[in-house]
């Protein structure tokens, strides 16, 4: 294919700037890149009925009904004063980059001038004898978070394959809303893979303190069911969990098939630059799908988070307006189960020394965690100031020596 595409003549199909997916990294495109100053015609394509709405609160408020867990990030009125044209139910599975055209799934066919990939993530596939088994569900989109809702008014008991924030996050709901609860892992902590040790042990004491059964270090053989629907999760030591509801939360992976299928590189993830530049100079793209170069991390990485689907979206929409700015924004993330508020900020290095701050035994502490002299992470449960001053600092490259971390009563203002 051409590096520069053949240009098109426009046409009211052809959008001088086109936004494939409708969630946080799509929006935050669109938004910047109008407000940045881009006078062209934008639209937003998303696969889903909704306008762009809130994602994170489908695990948590949203399964136990609370009023405002399910909330636009936009008021349909935004599009139509911003000038973009929201395209809702417009799922994309070709792109013609020598023709500058994206083909969706309702056989319509879309131009553009720029283009802007914001195709996001997708549950894992539990693969496993009985995983298409009637009650055996995922959780990434509304829709999901309406079906499991439904299924967690009538069961008794739940068993949750993956012991990853998701996972925990519904255990939490489930647990509140009086069902018994197990949630198996097959690695050997919890949220392993995203916190220290420490803080794994602090939520595994959580979990099990408000009734949960946790099984780590263990894999799961298959589903039985009968007449269709879900009966028991036999794990591969051969103990046997009866259950009618299953929530699979085995990870998620990145929606890559159309940039693949186009000839895009891709690095885990479509790979951008720090700018959500693609390696064709009219395609960007940005958040779940995607994988950069970060400097925190100092190495390329595929970050699922709301913070960096709206920092990296942010980038891309003000580099399409012509104000180009790398993406340099801290890493931060956010967890509630039960009454526990967990925050992360930084990216820590496995095995590096960690200092405590705070009051386990209270359950308000924080971590922090430093490569050699260097603060990189810093991961907090009920402190929130900690967090917010974690963001400061490491933005900014300065670390508290690890006897001014662990003292409570040095001010972290100070060094700000």
């Amino acid at each position: 294919m051409p590096t520069t595409p053949s240009p098109i003549p426009p046409t009211s199909d052809t959008f001088d700037l086109l936004v494939i997916g409708g969630s946080y990294a799509g929006l935050a495109i669109a938004a910047a890149a109008r407000e940045a100053g881009f006078t062209g015609h934008i639209a937003l394509a998303g696969d889903e009925a909704e306008l762009p709405y809130q994602r994170p609160p489908l695990s948590k408020g949203f399964l136990l009904g609370k009023a405002g867990a399910h909330l636009p990030l936009k008021a349909a009125s935004f599009f139509a004063e911003a000038g973009i044209a929201f395209l809702p139910r417009r799922h994309a599975v070709t792109l013609d980059r020598e023709a500058r055209q994206v083909h969706f799934a309702d056989g319509s066919v879309l131009g553009y001038g720029q283009l802007a990939l914001a195709t996001g993530a997708r549950a894992a596939v539990l693969r496993c004898e009985g995983a298409a088994l009637d009650g055996v569900l995922a959780l990434r989109s509304l829709d999901d978070a309406q079906a499991l809702s439904a299924r967690l008014a009538t069961a008794r008991a739940i068993v949750i394959i993956g012991g990853g924030f998701i996972g925990l996050e519904v255990a939490s709901a489930a647990v509140s809303l009086g069902k018994q609860v197990t949630v198996i892992e097959a690695g050997p902590r919890l949220i392993g893979h995203a916190v220290a040790p420490e803080i794994s042990a602090y939520m595994q004491g959580v979990h099990e303190r408000q009734g949960v059964t946790l099984r780590l270090d263990t894999r799961v053989e298959r589903i039985e069911g009968e007449g269709g629907t879900v009966t028991a999760v036999i794990c591969a030591d051969g103990s046997r969990l009866p259950c009618d509801l299953v929530l699979a939360a085995v990870g998620a992976v990145p929606n890559v098939e159309i940039a693949a299928a186009a000839g895009l590189a891709l690095d885990d993830g479509i790979a951008v630059d720090e700018f959500g530049r693609t390696s064709d100079p009219l395609i960007f793209a940005a958040g779940d799908c995607t994988s950069h170069p970060n400097v925190h991390a100092r190495r390329r990485l595929r970050l699922s988070s709301v913070q960096n689907a709206n920092d990296q979206g942010r980038v891309v929409g003000a580099t399409i307006a012509g104000r180009a700015e790398p993406h340099a924004a801290v890493p931060w993330f956010w967890s509630d189960q039960y009454d526990v508020k967990l925050q992360m900020v930084g990216l820590g290095v496995p095995g590096g020394p960690t200092v405590l701050r705070g009051s386990q035994a209270e359950g308000r502490f924080s971590l922090f965690r430093y490569d050699g002299p260097q603060l990189v992470a810093i991961e907090s449960i009920n402190r929130p100031a900690d967090h917010m001053m974690g963001r400061r600092l490491i933005a900014a490259g300065v670390s508290p020596t690890p006897e001014q971390a662990a003292d409570p009563a040095f001010d972290l203002r100070s060094l700000a």
